[in-house]
């Protein structure tokens, strides 16, 4: 998409994440967890800008040898406009950079969510499992993925 810029999150962007993730989700996190992840230096946190608004976030974190997809959401206006491909991608260049002894990256992700479940998919990650019930509001279990970040690994797009 024309016009995005993906920086890192700052602490001016937390309000205006938090907002997005009250409008994006049913069970939002709250303010102060956005606040620990920006703190915590295991953290990635990157935001998608469009005309000096956010246009999405996407948060990693990276525990012992795993790096864990903690967040991610575009605003519902601008989904399927490549954003969580950009969000992602960025954030995954950054892990490489950061902790490049990190071969293992995990998230959960809604079942009926099969936008984001392709989106997934293209950058290689594969269903290893379920989680029953994981989610509330409404109750729907979590497909589990998995991707090998090894540098054979075909499946990784970062152009």
């Amino acid at each position: 998409m024309e016009g995005i810029k993906i920086r890192k999150m700052v602490p001016a962007d937390i309000v205006q994440v938090h907002d997005m993730s009250i409008k994006c989700f049913t069970t939002p996190w709250e303010l102060n967890s956005f606040e620990y992840e920006l703190s915590n230096r295991d953290s990635i946190l990157n935001v998608a800008e469009l005309d000096n608004e956010i246009a999405g976030y996407i948060c990693l974190r990276t525990m012992l040898d795993v790096t864990h997809v903690l967040d991610v959401a575009v605003t519902p206006r601008l989904r399927r406009s490549g954003i969580g491909s950009m969000l992602l991608r960025s954030a995954l260049q950054d892990l490489r950079r950061l902790k490049p002894d990190i071969t293992l990256v995990t998230l959960e992700v809604r079942e009926s969510n099969i936008a984001a479940i392709r989106l997934y998919e293209i950058f290689g990650f594969k269903e290893i499992g379920r989680r029953k019930e994981y989610y509330k509001k409404p109750a729907e279990d979590a497909i589990i993925m998995e991707m090998d970040m090894s540098a054979g690994n075909p499946s990784l797009i970062f152009h």
